[in-house]
């Protein structure tokens, strides 16, 4: 073979990889599809969720639930068949359309249910009823009997039965619930037992009142001050540019000053400790042995405290100053998420949009584990004898699939919320002319997203699955084993729970910087996510300045939101004299803010994320030169430059220092041998 063909395609192989290479980094015109096994997989096991769903209305529980059913498991307001070895049950309720509960002030706090036996009436009585001869005129005038099937409603004031198998009297007027048809009390106070079990904080029932009067009284304030801190919380993530570099330096010399000061003070209270005992040597003399080695013990303790701060504080001022430059690079990332939200004004919709898709996934996931409750078959409840719908055998391990897809499917929405970020940021960083950015990149992002990366983000979201799931059972055993278990055992599982949690923030963290890698290579999850982590790896300090100090800066955001919108609560609900009645609505505001602020500056920490890896990618593989331009911008050019001098300043340090060693060891002395004659 020609050596000269070989090498001309031996060095077209090379242009090939390094051309190729070039592009791994870049948003790629061509898309490919990634983890489609595991989109076909997340596709099935929807297909399950929405199956146990038609299975409940199938079998009638979603109708058990909407319509309401008897105690002996008639279905009210249709034609039911009979249930064999359950006495009145196969009864035609028709015309008999709201469920009726006999004593509805009969709850099981534990349960969360009303153990009292219900009946379908056609009325619910809406005047008080004190006798039976009052339930009976009922029954004649309108049809409706109150008490059980079998007893006849003129003869209510006779019956021996009527202590057990007619309400309690006497009973409280009621009106039937909307959609899911029961006879609610008019008056809820005797679920007040209830309340104060749900609210542990309320011990009088006079305070429960007073509280929600004043909900109720300030609901215009309220909803007033939550659009307050949506308003603020959309302000600062475009101003936090502007006072990001304050804010930094304020919080690293308050920290300096802080340990500084810890420090001094430890050091302080030891020399006190020493010239004080020193002083009272012979008072101390006379005194019990005991108070000896307490004060020995309390100086030896202050000297330990003391060299650890001095430690501390060596170590701290050490990291201050070789991440000087760190901190630098935060601040300038800080400056460019604050670009990105002008250039991409539908980010901030990210937030009311991923928390629409979650909060009507969960509203349908309650109701479907509501259909699940009255699903099943008929079985007799021994304690009370009343009927109730329960799923057995392996049927009942469908409670614990549509657990599970609570889990699985919420990691999904939100990882589909990093992906959709990821990718409108990626277009924007690796766009060089900003005037020639998409039209709308936030939705480019969500149509890249929806047709090839849904099995990328269905496998990250799995393995945070299969870190939440068994934390979550370990925190239930430890609930429900509390008081219970020995000391070691409590120390295991809070061992167990709080590593787990550490690692799913951990993966969390990794799974969003592999959702960018995909965004910007179009690979699968695990390529991208091994990537991601490289370039972590190599900028590891880089990596832990910025999430330092970036995350106590938008906590701090935060705190500035929340603060500010209860002063405004303050001084709105001032005008109301009751002070006790602000505690509830402030506790609301105060609430409502800081999910607003977590939601909107978690979106700010994503873009910044997104920011710091498309920075330590364009600084890897380009340098400024011609054909290898930096895509970044120019705060972020500005601070690479800065960066650079500061390099050649200490490289020309270091090359004067060695020709200043050279010179003198050249300009030694001759021995006197040595001289020529």
């Amino acid at each position: 073979m020609d050596p000269k063909r070989l090498s001309s395609s031996s060095q077209q192989q090379v242009r090939l990889r390094k051309k190729r290479t070039k592009r791994e980094w870049r948003p790629l015109e061509d898309r490919s599809c990634t983890d489609l096994p595991w989109f076909l997989l997340f596709t099935v096991f929807c297909v399950g969720m929405g199956s146990i769903c038609g299975f409940t209305i199938v079998t009638g529980g979603a109708a058990r639930l909407v319509f309401g059913y008897d105690s002996y498991g008639n279905t009210c307001g249709q034609r039911n068949e009979q249930i064999e070895g359950v006495r009145l049950s196969g009864l035609d309720h028709t015309d008999r359309k709201f469920v009726f509960f006999l004593d509805p002030c009969n709850i099981d706090i534990v349960q969360r249910k009303i153990k009292s036996m219900a009946l379908c009436v056609s009325l619910c009585p809406t005047e008080e009823l004190k006798t039976y001869q009052d339930l009976k005129r009922f029954a004649m005038l309108n049809g409706s009997e109150l008490c059980s099937y079998e007893l006849a409603g003129h003869k209510y004031p006779g019956l021996p039965e009527r202590f057990s198998k007619c309400p309690k009297l006497p009973v409280p007027p009621s009106k039937p619930l909307p959609v899911f048809n029961r006879c609610t009390p008019v008056d809820v106070s005797c679920y007040a037992k209830f309340a104060e079990a749900v609210v542990t904080f309320v011990g009088d029932n006079s305070v429960l009142h007073r509280l929600i009067a004043g909900v109720a009284a300030s609901k215009e304030i309220i909803v007033g001050l939550c659009v307050l801190a949506l308003v603020l919380s959309m302000i600062l993530m475009v101003i936090i540019r502007y006072i990001s570099a304050v804010l930094v330096w304020i919080l690293t010399s308050l920290v300096v000053l802080g340990s500084l000061a810890g420090t001094s003070v430890l050091w302080w209270l030891y020399i006190d400790h020493r010239l004080y005992g020193n002083d009272t040597s012979s008072k101390v003399a006379k005194e019990v042995k005991e108070e000896v080695d307490v004060s020995r013990d309390s100086g030896q303790a202050l000297l330990v405290y003391a060299v650890a701060a001095t430690v501390f504080t060596i170590i701290l001022l050490l990291l201050m100053l070789f991440m000087r430059k760190r901190v630098a690079l935060t601040i300038a990332l800080f400056h460019v998420a604050g670009k990105v939200f002008i250039h991409l004004p539908l980010l901030t919709l990210q937030p009311f949009v991923t928390f629409l898709a979650l909060l009507l996934f969960w509203i349908y996931w309650i109701l479907v584990l509501l259909f699940l409750g009255t699903t099943g078959n008929p079985v007799q409840n021994e304690e009370t004898g009343l009927t109730e719908f329960r799923l057995t055998g392996p049927l009942q391990y469908l409670t614990w699939y549509h657990a599970v897809g609570l889990v699985w499917i919420s990691e999904f929405i939100l990882a589909c919320q990093q992906m959709t970020v990821a990718g409108a940021v990626v277009t924007y960083y690796f766009t060089r002319d900003k005037n020639r950015l998409p039209v709308t990149p936030i939705l480019s992002s969500v149509l890249r997203l929806v047709r090839y990366h849904l099995g990328t983000v269905a496998k990250g979201s799995f393995i945070i699955t299969l870190v939440k799931i068994p934390r979550l059972i370990l925190m239930y055993v430890h609930n429900q084993l509390k008081g219970k278990e020995n000391a070691c055992a409590r120390c295991l599982l809070k061992t167990c729970i709080c590593c787990l949690w550490c690692l799913e923030k951990c993966l969390n963290y990794l799974n969003q910087n592999a959702y960018a890698a995909t965004a910007i290579n179009s690979t699968s999850f695990c390529t991208s996510a091994r990537d991601a982590f490289v370039i972590l790896v190599e900028n590891a300090l880089r990596v832990a300045t910025i999430n330092a100090i970036g995350d106590f800066v938008l906590f701090l955001g935060k705190i500035l939101i929340v603060t500010t919108t209860a002063f405004a609560g303050v001084l709105l609900l001032n005008y109301q004299r009751d002070y006790a009645e602000w505690l509830l609505p402030l506790i609301i505001v105060c609430l409502f803010s800081f999910l607003v602020a977590h939601c909107f500056l978690s979106i700010f920490e994503i873009v910044v994320d997104v920011l710091f890896l498309c920075f330590a990618i364009d600084t890897k593989y380009n340098d400024g030169t011609p054909g290898k331009e930096f895509f970044m911008d120019k705060a972020l050019m500005e601070f690479v430059e800065s960066s650079r001098r500061l390099e050649r300043a200490v490289e020309r340090g270091r090359s004067r220092v060695k020709e200043a060693v050279s010179e003198g060891a050249e300009m030694k002395p001759m021995a006197p041998g040595t001289s020529s004659a």
